[in-house]
């Protein structure tokens, strides 16, 4: 870890400073997790070895639990299994993915020790619990975790003091982190990160950290300083200064003194009422308070519709709700892009492309000036445009935005992972298409059309927030 040390940040306690100069799309370090588990709702349908979704899945002999994609990843789980694996079967039933992921860092530390690698940085022990931070609520769930933990724990493994447990799980409540799918898209799980644990907060970060083959990286975001704090965003930045501070209090017990919520810097973007080239139109301040308050009424029905998978409804929501408040609303407008994002993703679902196309366009321009340039939510937002221009028939712009987001995910996400090769694959080819349709539109048209029907370039199967994935990278027990 020669790209780092520790020192003590002002007013954070513990952080990680850079020892030398870094740029852009630079990765800082990476590290693998301590350990991590699939969530419960997917353990069916995720390989608990790779984290990789697959439709068939091989399942564990002995405790039924434990599913694989082929012998080869149940041969590369099973040290991690091996104990999980019988202490099921002896308690009879499987506990929640929290205690899952205790269990498998407790064994791991009778096994190892507190220091596991010659890369890490800090202990287990040295981290940060804020159990005497934690609500009534949360704590009673936590003495229910602990005690069902005791039930399931083993009598032949090693035993522990009950402030030994309940400081793994304080620890694994504020620093655990989403593990995501073979291509970045979906949260699939939890684990730890030693190393991660010890990187600060800002709202409007230097580094991003990503996970790319097992492994999490901290990638820089722009030109760090040697001697320059490394931070990353725990919470979006499209939340009013604010609610970032409410969260990150109730969440991570802190208060943010960064320079974008002392200053609340955008937060007038962010609720704005329309502009035309930079000036102010009609509206008054009272009828943007009007249309923000009633689109957020609109967002709350919005959601309970598409929760039930009412599709068409969703539609029905969003364009009333557009159609009044457009002409007030900035196109900044933190609600406003919400309901431009739904829309956009839902009419591509329905197959409506060109409506698709011209929501997620909005939605992208109304991005890049809230945004940081190398933002992965930017990045993931101006590919799913870009695919949905390209759907349209609209190559020209669909390829500028498919190029916007492979520049940006080359920063956040790097060559080697999975996502940015797609995006290069989708570069490549709507390049191609782009010469042809400037040399022979007929031929261009019909050659998209046959195109089409292998939907070589399809997403997602269900309308759901690609971005989502990358907002919510620091896991919080719901």
């Amino acid at each position: 870890m020669e790209n780092v040390a520790i020192f003590d940040s002002p007013g954070k306690g513990r952080g990680l400073k850079a020892t030398k100069e870094f740029w852009a799309g630079d990765v800082i370090f990476s590290e693998p997790s301590i350990s991590a588990v699939v969530f419960d709702s997917l353990s069916e349908r995720i390989c608990h070895s790779c984290f990789r979704r697959q439709d068939k899945l091989q399942r564990c002999g002995q405790c039924k639990f434990g599913h694989y994609c082929d012998r080869t990843c149940q041969r590369a789980g099973w040290a991690e299994h091996k104990q999980e694996c019988g202490a099921i079967k002896a308690y009879g039933k499987v506990p929640n993915e929290n205690i899952r992921l205790v269990a498998r860092i407790i064994w791991r530390l009778d096994k190892e020790g507190s220091v596991m690698s010659d890369m890490q940085l800090t202990t287990l022990e040295e981290l940060e619990d804020h159990i005497d931070d934690m609500q009534e609520d949360e704590l009673k769930e936590l003495k229910v975790d602990i005690h069902n933990f005791l039930d399931f724990w083993p009598r032949s493994s090693k035993q522990h003091t009950i402030d030994n447990i309940s400081h793994i799980f304080g620890v694994i409540n504020c620093n655990g982190f989403t593990v995501s799918d073979q291509r970045g898209l979906q949260a699939v799980g939890v684990g730890l990160f030693a190393n991660l644990c010890l990187v600060n907060h800002d709202c409007w970060p230097n580094c991003t950290v990503i996970l790319n083959h097992g492994k999490i990286e901290l990638r820089s975001l722009g030109k760090i300083e040697e001697g320059e704090e490394l931070t990353v965003s725990y919470v979006d930045f499209l939340n009013l200064s604010e609610e970032r501070r409410r969260l990150l209090k109730t969440q991570y017990f802190f208060d943010c003194t960064c320079e974008h919520c002392k200053n609340h810097i955008k937060d007038d973007l962010k609720l704005g009422g329309l502009e035309v080239d930079g000036v102010k139109v009609c509206p008054t301040e009272e009828q943007v308070k009007e249309a923000t308050d009633y689109c957020f009424q609109m967002l709350e029905k919005m959601d309970n519709a598409r929760l039930n998978g009412n599709y068409h409804e969703v539609v029905k929501i969003c364009k009333d709700c557009i159609e009044k408040t457009e002409p007030v609303l900035a196109d900044t407008h933190i609600y406003q892009l919400r309901m431009w994002s739904t829309l956009s993703e839902v009419q591509a679902y329905l197959q409506f492309f060109n409506e698709a196309a011209e929501y997620a366009r909005k939605m992208v321009q109304g991005y890049m000036k809230l945004y940081h340039p190398n933002n992965a939510v930017l990045g993931m937002a101006a590919m799913r445009a870009g695919v949905t221009h390209w759907q349209a028939g609209e190559i020209e712009v669909g390829h500028g935005m498919i190029c916007k987001a492979y520049a940006i995910l080359m920063v956040t996400h790097g060559p080697t992972h999975p996502i940015t090769k797609d995006l290069e694959a989708m570069r490549m080819q709507t390049e191609m298409e782009l010469r042809m349709f400037k040399q022979n539109e007929y031929v261009y048209h019909s050659m998209r059309e046959a195109a089409l029907k292998n939907k070589p370039m399809a997403m997602m199967h269900e309308p759901n927030s690609m971005e989502e994935g990358i907002k919510n990278l620091f896991h919080r027990r719901k």
